[in-house]
Formats: structure tokens, sequence, C-alpha cells
């Protein structure tokens, strides 16, 4: 009968698994083949350029993330899409007055590119 460990060297054998240096770079394969994807995406819908595709790279794992820190923060409405919701603005000489933002359907730049089911979270409700 065969023994497993739960450590080797000190390490968990998941955390070593996971260094592996073949699994490391299935997940870096794997990693650039979503980014890629996700790019390709997001271009098609990319209406003033804000949004972009990053790589993180954490100690095991690897992250795409769809980012708009430039733009209006809006990634969460973009993957998920957004109720219409009312908001107050105010123009240049300090009038204030209400601003409807339009529903939007998410367009799942995220989920698409890693070919995982499209989940709604229910539609972000802007402030």
């Amino acid at each position: 009968m065969a023994q497993v460990y739960r450590s080797v060297g000190g390490r968990k054998l998941t955390k070593v698994l996971a260094l592996n240096e073949g699994v490391q770079a299935e997940v870096e394969a794997r990693t650039f083949e979503i980014a890629v994807r996700a790019e390709e995406i997001l271009k098609q819908h990319r209406a003033e350029g804000h949004s972009e595709i990053l790589v993180e790279e954490g100690k095991v794992d690897k992250y795409v993330i769809l980012s708009d820190d430039r733009g209006q923060k809006a990634a969460m409405s973009i993957e998920y899409g957004r109720a219409e919701s009312v908001v107050v603005r105010e123009d240049r000489h300090g009038n204030k007055f209400l601003d409807t933002i339009p529903e939007m359907d998410g367009l799942y730049v995220l989920a698409t590119a890693a070919n995982l089911p499209k989940k709604r979270k229910g539609k972000v409700k802007l402030d």
C-alpha cells in the first residue's frame, strides 16, 4: 500500500506540486492564452480605450485582470452589466442636475476568454 505524505521537505504537498516546473509552464501558457483572448474580446467593444487586460503574478498563481483604473473604474459593470441608475451631476458652473445612466448588459470578457460559464452576478447599481 502506498503512503501519501502531506508535506515534502517542510512544504505542503499541494504547494510542491503547484511550484513544479511543468505545472508552472502550463499555468503561464494558459494565462497567456486567456489574456490574449480577453484582449481581443475587449477590443471589439472598446469605446474610449480606458479598460485594459493585465496579468498579475502571485507566489504560485497568475491572474488575468480586467482593469478600468484609467477610466470610470467600471470593470465590474463591463464584465457583468449594470442596472439603470440616476445620479446627481454638477456642470462646470456648479449647477446640479439629474443624469440617467442607462442599463448595460455585461460583456463577460474574462468569462468568455477563460471558457467559463457566464454567471450573472446581478446588475451593478451605481450610486
